[in-house]
């Protein structure tokens, strides 16, 4: 109820009429049963966006801090991310994998939608980053569906360090589901996971038209904290240029429905 009241009555009317959010590809969300959302991850208000775009309540993980502030700020944080249905998962140590992946087969089993950055971390430039085989295991374990989404723009809206995302419109667009039942059953084979984590991630790359950099995020801001952006790496000839090291989709980014060229007349 709490969930319906933020989406359908607060804080979903009021992005809407801020941000002018738009969609594309919104039937290829299942209208029920259990599917995984798959997204590229540029702002932490992708968890708040994407939520407001589609009619199935949808849940992501979220970090613990996110639910234990103190104060009027603390409480405020806390209750607006449950009321987006985000669920708060311990994500420090050894164990933080394992339970992102037992809390999304819990939903998923639920008949449920739940929501993954296969990324693990934000983009720090706006690139698209070599995905974590997690969402692989957790496609073959529980045999869902796993549905590429691509955020448009939000990470412009909201670079890292703003935490109001400034005034401008925001896209989502959804592809077809992938199904990876020919899998089943191999979700221990490590490179059946990382084929299974690239194809995801190319869908995703052939949805948002992002360059693909074939490191982790993670090792990418950890290369900037230390102050060498110089280290950070360059998509080289050499390099992969897809993940798999396919070569790129020939995409360019979305841009807002009003903003595309008009058909052309025979």
């Amino acid at each position: 109820m709490f969930y319906w009241l933020m989406k359908r009555v607060f804080a979903g009317p009021l992005l809407h009429l801020i941000w002018r959010p738009w969609i594309r590809g919104a039937q290829n969300v299942p209208s029920e049963g259990g599917a995984i959302m798959a997204s590229n991850h540029l702002a932490v208000f992708d968890s708040v966006f994407l939520p407001i775009m589609i009619d199935r309540e949808i849940v992501f993980i979220g970090k613990q801090e996110y639910f234990t502030g103190s104060g009027f700020k603390g409480r405020l944080t806390a209750g607006f991310m449950r009321g987006v249905g985000t669920i708060p998962v311990d994500r420090g140590g050894g164990k933080a994998s394992e339970a992102a992946l037992r809390t999304g087969l819990r939903r998923i089993e639920d008949g449920g939608l739940f929501g993954i950055y296969p990324e693990g971390t934000r983009s720090p430039d706006g690139r698209l980053y070599r995905g974590k085989t997690g969402i692989a295991r957790l496609a073959l374990e529980s045999g869902a569906p796993v549905i590429p989404v691509a955020m448009i723009g939000t990470g412009e809206a909201q670079p890292i360090g703003r935490r109001i995302p400034k005034i401008m419109r925001v896209g989502v667009v959804i592809g077809e589901p992938l199904d990876f039942s020919r899998y089943a059953g191999m979700e221990n084979d490590r490179f059946i996971l990382r084929s299974v984590t690239d194809e995801i991630m190319y869908a995703i790359m052939s949805l948002s038209g992002q360059e693909y950099v074939d490191v982790y995020a993670a090792t990418q801001k950890a290369r900037i904290a230390t102050g060498h952006p110089a280290a950070v790496p360059e998509v080289a000839e050499h390099a992969p240029v897809a993940p798999g090291g396919r070569p790129a989709p020939d995409v360019q980014v979305p841009v807002p429905p009003e903003d595309e060229a008009p058909p052309s007349v025979a």
